[in-house]
């Protein structure tokens, strides 16, 4: 029987970039949180020992360059599978778009695979997995509200995010992680990041405090590259508390209410923005924790 599995997408309450490290990457905390916009994965077994990948994006690779095929592949690897899987991924989250949809799906085959194939649940190993994956890949296994560290793959799980309605604006095109993290210049970096508040917002459940306490680095280096993405930040921020995802270039908003996040949406489509209304969700725990 085929096994399906949704990919949650995710944003970042706070990202905190510090130091560079000296394997190259820099030094980040952060507070992640789930979304309900998702892709969808069916794994299938295959007799014969082959990865196969199909995909309703045919602009996505569908061999060894593609996360979700690594990571059919690792875990093969690493349980001693013989056997293969077909793996049709139905895309809905926006790619390359600050929103971990890849890694996401990535941890969504090394979840559905542990269930086709009835493998024991090793937390401790399909972490470092995923790890080796992407710095995001731990979160998106894992889901909820979480705190990250290291590069961002240390996850440490936090009460839920209180209920929030979720604009997503994407200003029509891609950026490159690596590029934003190179274009960082040392005033940009934080000294030392203080996440005390966020983490007592959502300690209490302070919808009013986790608005005010959204911050994210990687703008001030997006922003100088992509004017447009500020641009757009500044349109969401005049609705409601605003910030980029990830290393973008989509923009979120939390809201409260429905009916003015779908107001807000409307607007922006009428403008010929890319727009998705979603919400804060929190996944349910991995491997039946």
């Amino acid at each position: 029987m085929p096994v399906c599995e949704k990919a949650y997408a995710k944003i970042n309450l706070v990202l905190a970039v510090t130091a560079k490290r000296p394997d190259g990457y820099h030094e980040v905390q952060t507070v992640y949180q789930n979304l309900a916009l998702h892709d969808t994965l069916q794994l299938t077994t295959l007799a014969e020992d082959r990865i196969i990948l199909s995909c309703d994006d045919p602009s996505l690779p569908a061999g060894p360059d593609n996360l979700v095929w690594l990571a059919a592949e690792r875990l093969k690897r690493f349980y001693r599978i013989s056997r293969g899987v077909h793996i049709k991924l139905r895309k809905r989250i926006p790619v390359a778009a600050g929103l971990a949809g890849g890694s996401s799906d990535a941890a969504a085959v090394l979840r559905g695979l542990v269930r086709l194939w009835h493998l024991p649940w090793e937390k401790e190993a399909l972490v470092q997995l995923a790890a080796g994956l992407g710095s995001d890949v731990p979160f998106c296994l894992l889901g909820g509200t979480a705190l990250g560290a290291g590069r961002g793959e240390k996850i440490t799980a936090l009460a839920p995010c209180p209920h929030f309605y979720v604009v997503l604006a994407n200003p029509g095109f891609q950026v490159r992680t690596a590029e934003i993290y190179r274009s960082l210049t040392g005033t940009d970096l934080e000294p030392g990041c203080d996440l005390t508040p966020m983490l007592r917002a959502l300690a209490c459940g302070d919808r009013d405090a986790i608005m005010a306490n959204l911050s994210n680095t990687l703008e001030a280096a997006a922003f100088r590259l992509n004017p447009a993405i500020r641009d757009l930040k500044d349109k969401l921020a005049r609705k409601a508390p605003s910030l980029m995802c990830g290393s973008g270039p989509t923009v979120f908003a939390l809201f409260t209410g429905r009916e003015e996040a779908e107001r807000t949406a409307l607007s922006l489509r009428r403008e010929g923005i890319a727009v998705w209304l979603t919400e804060t969700f929190s996944q349910p725990a991995a491997g039946g924790e």
